[in-house]
C-alpha cells in the first residue's frame, strides 16, 4: 500500500508515523488484492483536539474518515475504525446489489414495489448567494447507478456526480430528505 504521512502546523514524530502505518497497513487485507491501495493521512491539532484525517482510495473505491480525540494515537484507531466499517458497509452493499437490483432501479424510476408512482420533484430552495471555496478532483471513470449510491455512502455526502456507463452521460445520484434516492439524467 502507498502511505503518505504528514502534519499540517505540525511536526509527525517517526513513533508517530511508524503507529499509523501499522494502523493503516491493516486495510489492505479488506481491499481488492488486484490493486494497488493508496491511503492520505493528515495529522492536525486544533485547540485541545487532535485530528487525524484518512483518505484511502483503491480500484475505484474513495473513502474518508476523521478521527477527533484528544489524543492523537486514539485519532488514529477512530479514524481507522471508522474506514473499517465504509468498507464492510460498501462490501455487503456490493454483495447485494446484484439482488436488490431491480428494486434500486424501480426506487430511482419514481415507481414503489407496488408498481404506483412517486413523487420526484425536489423542494424548491430559498437562493442564497455563496462562494466557492473548496475545489475538489477525483478520478472519473464510468459507473453503474449502484456503484454511485456505493461511492457516495462511503464519502458521506449526499449527492455524487458520475459519468453512467450505460448511457456515457454525466449524471447525479442524490439522497432524498425521504430517505430514498434520487437520479438526476441530462435530456
Amino acid at each position: 500500500m502507498k502511505l503518505t504521512v504528514s502534519g499540517r502546523n505540525l511536526e509527525v514524530t517517526p513513533a508517530l508515523r511508524a503507529y499509523a502505518e501499522k494502523k493503516v497497513g491493516k486495510l489492505e487485507r479488506f481491499l481488492n488484492a488486484h490493486s494497488e491501495p493508496a491511503a492520505a493521512v493528515l495529522m492536525r491539532t486544533e485547540r485541545e483536539n487532535q485530528i487525524v484525517e484518512l483518505t484511502l482510495t483503491s480500484q475505484g473505491l474513495l473513502a474518508r474518515a476523521e478521527g477527533r480525540t484528544p489524543d492523537m494515537y486514539a485519532s488514529v484507531d477512530e479514524a481507522v475504525e471508522k474506514i473499517e466499517r465504509q468498507i464492510h458497509k460498501a462490501r455487503n452493499r456490493w454483495k447485494h446489489q446484484k439482488q436488490n437490483r431491480t428494486k434500486v432501479s424501480m426506487a430511482l424510476a419514481g415507481v414503489s414495489e407496488d408498481g404506483i408512482g412517486v413523487d420526484t420533484t425536489p423542494a424548491e430552495d430559498e437562493e442564497e448567494l455563496a462562494q466557492v471555496v473548496r475545489v475538489k478532483r477525483y478520478a472519473w471513470k464510468p459507473m453503474s447507478v449502484e456503484e454511485a449510491l456505493t461511492q457516495m455512502e462511503l464519502l458521506g455526502h449526499d449527492f455524487f456526480v458520475f459519468t453512467n456507463a450505460e448511457t456515457e452521460e454525466v449524471n447525479v445520484v442524490y439522497r432524498r430528505r425521504d430517505g430514498n434516492y434520487g437520479l438526476i439524467e441530462p435530456e
